[in-house]
């Protein structure tokens, strides 16, 4: 090689222009640093997660965009001195764009040889976790299906007869007594509820499926909040009126999404003056895969339905425990409510995650959608949302 070849700068973009398909086609957050760090290429998903277009990204370096100190800086480093691939798990990353930092896998290598570029790809844990978290909260629930099955047994019997004995005594005391009977008889009643709602946790029969609209789901979950206890709180609604059916138990998810509706008007509470809001929304979001059970192949959960509140939100010690039972914020909850959701979520073959922080809480339940069905621009599961009836 001539010594005026060996000067010739080695060219940059090219290589990243000639991928820019490939690497935008991808769900995971994609970076190409060059020398100095400074950032070549971030392709969509990258955008959304450092929240800045791609034409900013390129004239800022990563140590711009990353908090200084962040492991992944010194990822990249090791990445450039080596020469090698570095796979690397649950870190921690801290940004300016961020309000809490997030924890992602990091996967980063150099591009090819002969440039000095390196691909860096982030998976949020979020994401990652979704499977095992699906098996936590079906674990979970079979625990607790096994608890109410004793309990049923156990404690209802003998509840009947406490509440039976109490009202035949109630016939011969007097007022201040009665009112004592009565109180036995209240708490016999609410234990009795209780072993009720955890029964339905014993319930393994597999749902008898039909082609639900969601939407339809949802506007009644609205109508019953409206009239009752989100009286007062501003509900928006931003669908996606194409969106195909979902194979489920209408009846059902009515209770998921009512129970999501309810705790996030009881997060806004009375603290927001008149300026609560609880926005409930559909998109369809292809590119989550899941193995569920029964299922001879895995699946595809495209549709995502969000219910988020400006409520005061979840305290960051419960959020790892949040679908867990017996887990509640409130004063006198049971903590079986988000216990049921996940359990009805994953009966149907979804997931559900949440994000948590200061005035914003995102339920986010993602659902396959009807087999041999694809995307309808017209039919009866269309439904077209009016303009005023996106921002009610």
């Amino acid at each position: 090689m001539s010594k005026r070849a060996a000067e010739r700068p080695i060219p940059i973009r090219k290589p990243v222009v000639e991928h820019d398909m490939l690497l935008g086609a991808l769900p995971h957050p994609i970076l190409v640093i060059g020398e100095d760090n400074q950032i070549v290429y971030g392709n969509a998903a990258a955008e959304l997660f450092l929240s800045t277009s791609s034409t900013m990204m390129t004239r800022l370096k990563l140590d711009d965009v990353i908090a200084f100190g962040c492991p992944l800086l010194a990822l990249v480093d090791q990445v450039r001195e080596s020469g090698s691939t570095v796979n690397e798990y649950e870190v921690e990353m801290a940004s300016p764009k961020f309000a809490t930092p997030k924890l992602v896998d990091v996967y980063a290598g150099p591009m090819n040889e002969g440039h000095p570029l390196i691909v860096i790809m982030l998976q949020q844990r979020s994401m990652a976790h979704m499977i095992e978290r699906q098996l936590t909260h079906r674990a979970a629930a079979r625990s607790v299906s096994g608890m109410a099955a004793v309990l049923a047994h156990e404690i209802k019997n003998p509840l009947s007869g406490i509440k039976g004995a109490a009202q035949l005594l109630e016939q011969n005391l007097s007022d201040e007594d009665r009112a004592l009977s009565q109180l036995i008889c209240s708490e016999t009643e609410r234990i009795r509820n209780l072993v009720n709602r955890m029964e339905v946790f014993g319930d393994e029969r597999p749902l008898a499926k039909e082609p639900v609209n969601i939407h339809d789901v949802l506007n009644h979950v609205r109508r019953l909040s409206e009239s009752g206890f989100a009286r007062g709180v501003r509900i928006v609604e931003d669908y996606d009126p194409s969106l195909p059916p979902i194979p489920g138990n209408r009846d059902k998810l009515v209770q998921a999404f009512l129970n999501l509706v309810k705790n996030a008007a009881e997060a806004i509470g009375d603290n927001k003056d008149g300026h609560g809001r609880i926005v409930m929304q559909t998109s369809f979001r292809p590119g989550v895969r899941l193995s569920v059970p029964g299922a001879e192949a895995r699946i595809t959960l495209p549709l995502m339905i969000q219910i988020e509140d400006n409520g005061s939100g979840v305290p960051d010690h419960l959020k790892p425990h949040l679908f867990d039972p017996f887990v509640t914020t409130k004063h006198n909850g049971t903590g079986l409510g988000l216990a049921l959701v996940a359990k009805i979520i994953g009966d149907h073959g979804g997931i559900i995650e949440c994000d948590s922080e200061a005035n914003r809480t995102v339920f986010r339940v993602l659902l396959p959608m009807q087999d041999h069905v694809s995307k309808p621009t017209t039919g009866p599961f269309r439904r077209p949302v009016p303009v005023n009836d996106r921002n009610r």
